[in-house]
């Protein structure tokens, strides 16, 4: 077998084999593919396609290629969630809990951010004292006396595809729905769930910035996990304007906390509660989907959701003292107030813009090794649809110093649109994707 039959088989737009597609990784992986015949191929794949078969093929081999995690130790049904990217999105801090509280044994391997959006690992991290890089002993005991633990990912999980991802950033290669289906897929699967739910982000805050791009995307993964067994939903979400009020990583856990407690921004709150029933839903612990938002919404009015937050994170070693009102996790050491420009409407603020404003006050990485200001970031205290007189306080940012709370204003005004006439409410979930 040659890489290159393999190259010129794709570029004529004919199906690969399972065996070429292992061929190709595993010699990518071992340094016998070199970088330019893994761009051609790549390149090929952009232009021509991959057919469901291969897709899932190409998922399941770059699975193989690290680390599979094996969770039969964990009794019941495990579910995984994986959102595509947003600003504010800190769902999973909520629907983990809920889900847990419900019977759900949810054992989340998650990653850090990258640019505009922000990673559940690092807002964890932004709990003194909490570890996200714990033992797999420790991590499935955790799981088992509290039903919820979230860990960072394994340094050799899907080392195929983190080579392959890395190539195609540089390769104008990122943009294909069959490579970006199988990378997000590749990963669910070596984590070792038994079923998947997919938060899909529309928007521009989003990877994907049109309905039917996120819904191509969306019936593609769903397709993949079917096909390997695994029960998998997509829910497809609005992501045109930040979710919630809070973005950086200490302000979302803080926000997060809200919504347990029953309280928190009305929007992401039903986010919460939708998402988190059909984790409750796929985890067999209700028979429908109205049982399940019913059992998800007890969870939170009762205060078992945010009872079980606290115990996962004193469980992984976090001072949870700071996840009570009275005290407050840490928070940079300059606030500083962005006032509205003019009287009017917010007739939009752009996700985007905002989550690029909260990197330029520190609460995002520029590269994989920036360091990150886990206590800066963005409080909104109007959103999309709100009325405000000018010169009205409109957002609270927070950084270590005045230049970069001067960059992050002058972002954040850049996001903003003002009208005389109120928008129409944005609906929340567009679509939901079964097999």
């Amino acid at each position: 077998m040659r890489m290159y039959d393999i190259i010129h088989k794709k570029r004529i737009g004919q199906e690969l084999s399972r065996e070429e597609i292992r061929f190709f990784l595993q010699g990518y992986v071992e340094g016998t593919v070199p970088d330019y015949q893994a761009s051609a191929l790549l390149m090929a794949i952009f232009f021509q396609g991959m057919t469901q078969r291969e897709t899932a093929a190409l998922t399941l081999e770059m699975a193989a290629s690290g680390d599979q995690a094996d969770l039969s130790a964990i009794p019941g049904i495990k579910v995984d969630k994986h959102s595509t990217g947003g600003v504010g999105d800190k769902t999973s801090l909520v629907i983990g809990p809920i889900a847990a509280a419900c019977g759900a044994k949810i054992a989340k391997m998650s990653g850090r951010g990258l640019g505009h959006t922000g990673g559940t690992v690092d807002k964890l991290e932004s709990i003194p004292g909490l570890r996200t890089d714990l033992p797999r002993e420790m991590f499935f005991k955790i799981v088992n006396e509290t039903g919820l633990a979230m860990i960072g990912q394994s340094g050799n999980l899907c080392p195929a595809d983190k080579k392959l991802y890395a190539l195609r950033d540089v390769t104008a290669t990122v943009e294909s729905i069959p490579l970006i289906a199988s990378s997000i897929m590749s990963k669910k699967l070596a984590a070792g769930a038994d079923a998947i739910l997919l938060d899909v982000k529309v928007g521009t805050g989003a990877f994907m910035k049109t309905p039917e791009d996120a819904e191509a995307l969306a019936q593609e993964m769903v397709r993949i996990g079917c096909q390997v067994g695994r029960k998998t939903i997509a829910l497809i979400t609005d992501m045109d304007m930040p979710l919630g009020r809070n973005i950086g990583n200490s302000l979302e856990v803080l926000e997060a906390c809200e919504v347990l407690r029953g309280r928190g921004d009305p929007r992401l709150r039903a986010l919460c509660l939708e998402l988190g029933a059909h984790m409750v839903y796929l985890a067999q612990e209700a028979e429908t989907l109205e049982t399940a938002r019913e059992k998800a919404r007890q969870a939170v009015d009762s205060g078992r959701a945010f009872q079980k937050f606290c115990q996962m994170a004193a469980a992984q070693g976090g001072d949870v003292s700071c996840l009570q009102e009275e005290k407050g996790l840490p928070l940079s050491q300059m606030r500083w107030e962005v006032k509205m420009p003019e009287t009017g409407f917010l007739t939009r603020i752009d996700a985007e813009v905002c989550g690029l404003a909260a990197v330029e006050l520190g609460a995002g990485r520029e590269t994989k090794e920036s360091e990150i200001d886990l206590g800066a970031g963005i409080v909104l205290l109007k959103n999309t649809g709100d009325y405000a007189q000018a010169g009205e306080p409109i957002a609270y940012l927070y950084a270590q110093n005045r230049g970069r709370c001067l960059r992050g204003e002058e972002r954040l005004l850049s996001a903003l649109q003002v009208g005389s006439k109120q928008p129409a409410p944005h609906p929340l979930v567009l679509k939901q994707i079964e097999a």
